[in-house]
């Protein structure tokens, strides 16, 4: 199972807002059934490495299909196999450290 971090920035748009971009694109996400989670700097997403290729492709588009001209993506995977892994996992593992502190 890997996660993937995905910021989908459409360029030369009309308004500094890009709300309407990120709800589409979490509207999308909600239809593929695979894990997410917004954050206020992306959206991170767990599945199968070709899934969360394919879902890359997905979002990038969307941009384009609401009329966009040109979209900057940025993605950030880690793909761990030594073990399973899933959203939230880091950020316990942390949390734990600092407990036991």
């Amino acid at each position: 199972m890997a996660i993937m971090e995905i910021t989908v920035v459409p360029l030369g748009t009309s308004t500094t807002s890009f709300s309407h971009f990120v709800a589409e694109i979490q509207r999308c996400l909600e239809k593929t059934g695979v894990a997410f989670e917004l954050t206020d700097m992306g959206t991170i997403i767990e599945g199968e490495m070709t899934q969360l290729l394919d879902t890359l492709k997905v979002l990038h588009e969307i941009p384009f299909e609401m009329g966009e001209k040109r979209v900057y993506t940025i993605a950030k995977i880690d793909d761990r196999r030594d073990k399973k892994t899933s959203l939230g996992d880091k950020i316990r593992s942390v949390q734990d450290r600092i407990t036991r502190a």
